[in-house]
């Protein structure tokens, strides 16, 4: 599989998971604590890790990396949002995306096979937090739409793919990647 259709596929999937996500939140109704975004935040994570070390042929080590990556970026949050209210995800989510560019590079990619290199990883991060950024801001009003009947979850599928991939091809897609 080309790297555009890997992060395609990556896109869905974790539009996907952050769909369920969504239901879980609002089936449950659960109250926006610290303890559930955590969780949330964790186990999201780990879906891309595992998605990115399956595809590397690591998905222990990508799994338990994201999940690393997912506790910390929600921890974050909730330590910026006493300053910064609910945009504190913003930067949160950039660096999550920085973080996994490391984490492919450092642990995930055989370096016997494709050498990576921090300045790589962290130019692909960043390529990712800009982009992927900017698209996560676009869709971010998916959760201010407190409709009677609950979440529009189609709506949200799409919004999410549209937040999702420009991370996943700034990761998996182009000439560099190939080239490592």
């Amino acid at each position: 599989m080309t790297g555009t259709v890997t992060a395609i596929l990556g896109a869905l999937l974790l539009a996907g998971a952050s769909t369920l996500g969504d239901f879980i939140w609002a089936h449950f109704s659960l109250e926006h604590r610290p303890t559930y975004g955590l969780i949330h935040g964790t186990l999201l994570c780990a879906v891309i890790g595992l998605y990115l070390g399956l595809l590397r042929k690591r998905p222990v080590p990508g799994a338990v990396g994201g999940a690393i990556i997912g506790f910390g970026a929600a921890a974050g949050f909730y330590l910026l949002a006493r300053l910064a209210g609910m945009a504190a995800m913003f930067p949160l989510w950039m660096v999550f995306w920085i973080a996994f560019a490391l984490l492919d590079a450092r642990v995930l990619i055989d370096h016997a096979i494709r050498p990576a290199t921090i300045r790589n990883a962290l130019v692909r991060g960043a390529v990712a937090a800009v982009a992927s950024g900017l698209a996560f801001y676009a869709i971010s009003d998916i959760w201010l739409d407190r409709s009677p009947g609950g979440p529009y979850y189609g709506v949200n599928f799409v919004s999410w793919t549209v937040a999702f991939l420009p991370g996943f091809l700034a990761l998996l897609a182009g000439p560099a990647r190939a080239g490592r």
